[in-house]
């Protein structure tokens, strides 16, 4: 059965996740502990579907609250899907973008793209890294032997301080539906997702554990969630673009 295939295989790849990159979440979230003590940003970036990344972390139930999402409209579906992956593959816009940002020496920069081949995010994290700023990158290394499209045969990985893997297999589905090789069922966001919530709860304890409290935000569907809310979102307002 399809669906009992696809549980299978998002579960063994959670679990591949977890085990293999365990140490490496563990130091991305000292990073992220780091920058929020220092008051610095934690900017997250993906173009396509790898930016809903952005939207997973940022102003959300259990998310932290100095998370700087970089919405690139021109590379998200809704302003043009074929078009988001054209941009995704131009070299020279990047720069462009991180203008409109506040990304300051000291601060993270985590970038998603499962393949790791388009020039959009590898400058995006060369772009930052010249600035001071560390890159945390979360893409898979089935793509390593694959051709990039940079004009320098760069990976994402190759241009990160941390590279996070997620083992989404090449094309991302995992569910061969018909002969041919033609699969549904993708698994690159959930294992993105996951990297992303387990980053938070590493970053939170590395805080709980040097005494100092989290900056996450509640449910403003709970008693009290509003009022605790736009207490802690005050140093952050007119910092972040999209709050």
């Amino acid at each position: 059965m399809f669906v009992r295939e696809y549980y299978k295989s998002v579960r063994d790849l959670l679990e591949t996740v977890y085990v293999r990159e365990f140490d490496k979440i563990q130091t991305a979230g000292r990073m992220l502990a780091e920058v929020m003590e220092q008051d610095g940003l934690i900017h997250v970036f993906g173009c396509g579907h790898s930016h809903m990344i952005a939207e997973e972390m940022f102003y959300r139930a259990g998310g932290l609250v100095a998370i700087d999402p970089i919405f690139e409209e021109s590379t998200m579906l809704h302003d043009g899907a074929y078009k988001s992956s054209q941009i995704e593959r131009m070299s020279g816009y990047a720069p462009k973008v991180l203008e409109r940002y506040p990304l300051e020496k000291g601060d993270v920069l985590i970038i998603s793209s499962s393949s790791g081949i388009n020039p959009f995010p590898i400058e995006m994290a060369e772009c930052a890294r010249k600035k001071g700023v560390k890159v945390i990158g979360i893409t898979s290394g089935n793509y390593k032997d694959k051709p990039s499209r940079d004009r320098r045969g760069l990976h994402l990985e190759d241009v990160c301080d941390l590279y996070i893997d997620n083992y989404v297999p090449h094309g991302d589905a995992v569910v061969e539906i018909e002969d041919g090789g033609v699969k549904a069922g993708p698994v690159s966001s959930i294992a993105a997702f996951f990297i992303a919530n387990s980053m938070t709860l590493a970053a939170c304890e590395h805080m709980r554990a040097r005494g100092e409290q989290p900056p996450v935000y509640k449910s403003g569907n709970v008693d009290g969630g509003d009022g605790y809310n736009e207490d802690i979102v005050k140093k952050y307002i007119c910092r972040i673009k999209h709050l």
